[in-house]
């Protein structure tokens, strides 16, 4: 469900997070910063710098574990049952 109003600090960083899967698009919009994702960008930025976490672009907000669920990770297993 969409904010009403802009977030702010680790509300808005959480949201981003949880969001940052589906791209800026809709993280900005899930936020409450509707269509405007540079003002999403610069207040995300600023909510990062206040609590110290580097902070480049959304993706950087992905954890592996989002990577792993979403399919974008490897499998590291061995080929047959045998093998374990």
């Amino acid at each position: 469900m969409a904010s009403s109003q802009p977030l702010k600090g680790i509300e808005l960083i959480d949201c981003a997070k949880a969001n940052a899967p589906q791209g800026i698009a809709t993280a900005a919009q899930l936020c409450g910063y509707g269509s405007d994702m540079n003002k999403f960008d610069r207040e995300l930025k600023l909510a990062c710098q206040n609590i110290g976490v580097q902070f480049q672009e959304l993706s950087d907000l992905i954890t592996d574990q989002q990577m792993m669920q979403s399919g974008m990770g490897i499998e590291v297993a061995p080929d047959t049952p045998s093998e374990l």
